[in-house]
């Protein structure tokens, strides 16, 4: 007798081996919907890092990451990452996290975390008083690398607001290579010192000279003078 006509006869006298057998196959199709379905959220999910430089050169401009936050909260969506930490004398340190979110699958949640994430942002703002002496910007990228690190998604942004003006303490070592493959840098409200009015070059020289760092880390680089472009200088890349 055929395969065909055993199965026939099992599903005329009411065996339930041919309904199992299609169970079966449907909650694997389930499954491997799921699991693509997962991948494909990866895939297209988002982590971003806001750097704000405290120290005494641009701490008149830390204002502009109440902009820049606002601008990347309403730009994040669930299952996206977000961290804002601030650049002082010695960067690479956990003390140096305004805050850290992941953003849950679930709308309603992930607008709380928003709302909590901007509170953050403004209570540290509200406190600040004095700037650091100095300013370990590259401590600060090592950070945001790690963080973007640990998350797996398809885009990965590191935004730099500084005047790339980097200032060491005498005892850290910062010659450790940067690390920064698939992190897309963008620095933004890069201003300008006075000693730049009296020497164009030098501004010049600060930013080629993190574009080669953070290019020979293998990062991306891109700087946005105006935070009023930012949204149209990232949509063509």
């Amino acid at each position: 007798m055929h395969r065909q006509d055993i199965d026939t006869i099992r599903a005329r006298s009411g065996d339930p081996a041919p309904a199992r057998a299609s169970l079966r196959l449907v909650l694997a199709s389930m499954v491997l919907a799921l699991v693509t379905a997962c991948g494909d959220s990866s895939a297209n999910s988002r982590a971003a890092v806001v750097l704000i430089d405290i120290s005494g050169n641009y701490a008149g401009e830390i204002d502009k990451a109440r902009l820049l936050s606002r601008f990347l909260l309403a730009d994040l969506s669930t299952g996206d990452s977000l961290a804002i930490a601030f650049i002082d004398n010695s960067s690479y340190s956990e003390r140096n996290f305004i805050t850290r979110v992941d953003f849950d699958r679930r709308p309603s949640v992930a607008n709380d975390q928003k709302r909590k994430a901007q509170a953050d942002l403004d209570a540290f703002l509200e406190r600040f008083s004095v700037p650091s002496a100095h300013s370990d910007i590259t401590g600060g990228v090592l950070l945001a690398r790690d963080f973007l690190a640990d998350r797996d998604v398809g885009r990965k942004q590191l935004f730099l607001l500084s005047n790339l003006e980097e200032d060491l303490h005498p005892e850290l070592e910062r010659d450790a290579p940067l690390g920064l493959d698939g992190i897309e840098v963008i620095a933004v409200n890069v201003t300008r010192q006075r000693s730049d009015n009296i020497n164009p070059l030098r501004y010049q020289q600060r930013v080629q000279d993190w574009q080669e760092r953070v290019r020979n880390g293998g990062g991306e680089w891109q700087i946005v003078a105006d935070l009023n472009r930012l949204e149209s200088a990232l949509a063509r890349r």
